[in-house]
């Protein structure tokens, strides 16, 4: 086995070391992914949202358990078990968006999200390494911001109110990410970083494409009440 999967990782301000509870902050408002996904169940229940709803507010949930164990262990394996839920979470609410509120079949959906995500990945991927220093790595996120704004402005083209849902989502990730790439350079000033701060609001983010998900869910054919 690779002997650098157990190797402790030290990318944030708060971490004073290789030890487990090194990162309590960071930890802890790891929560905040699960009372979206907590809250995000109760409005798929005053709303009747369908199945794929409710399996985003519990895939809410894994996210913060995910990063929860990779801030209190801190290691090649656990890293995965931050990354690899974010990501998926991403990929399945546009996969909710494009098959639910657009109302587009399945092969088509995968076609556009792929053409969508390789096109966002090579632009995030051409940011040069200065830039990706000065964000402290956050630019890796920017597909997940302008796919908040394209599947966000598709709908807003057909009249969808889950549109406003995905732009206030961006909002909200815009402000989030600016506290995860100041993280390390407030370490003078502030000790804790800034670190809990992405936590934090980025379980608002999911909280507010979960309340959108729950309010509209499960409606296909939705473009065409909303006027196409």
């Amino acid at each position: 086995m690779d002997e650098t999967l157990f190797t402790s990782i030290d990318n944030y301000c708060e971490r004073t070391g290789p030890e487990i509870w090194s990162e309590p902050l960071n930890a802890i408002t790891n929560l905040a992914f699960v009372v979206a996904g907590i809250a995000g169940h109760v409005l798929c229940r005053r709303h009747g949202a369908d199945r794929f709803a409710v399996f985003l507010c519990w895939w809410a949930i894994v996210i913060g358990v995910g990063s929860g164990l990779f801030h209190t262990f801190a290691n090649g394996i656990t890293l995965y078990a931050d990354v690899l839920p974010i990501v998926a979470f991403i990929l399945l609410i546009n996969w909710y968006v494009v098959t639910r509120f657009l109302d587009i079949d399945a092969i088509p959906a995968l076609a556009i999200l792929a053409a969508f995500y390789l096109i966002a990945g090579a632009l995030a991927g051409l940011a040069p390494e200065s830039l990706r220093a000065a964000t402290n790595g956050t630019i890796g996120y920017l597909p997940a911001l302008l796919g908040l704004l394209f599947f966000g402005g598709w709908l807003s083209m057909h009249g969808h109110p889950a549109a406003r849902y995905m732009f206030w989502a961006a909002g909200v990730f815009v402000v989030s990410a600016f506290f995860r790439s100041v993280d390390m350079a407030m370490c003078a000033a502030l000790p804790i970083g800034t670190h809990f701060l992405w936590h934090t609001l980025n379980g608002l983010v999911l909280g507010v494409l979960l309340a959108g998900a729950a309010k509209f869910g499960g409606k296909r054919g939705a473009v065409q009440a909303f006027g196409r």
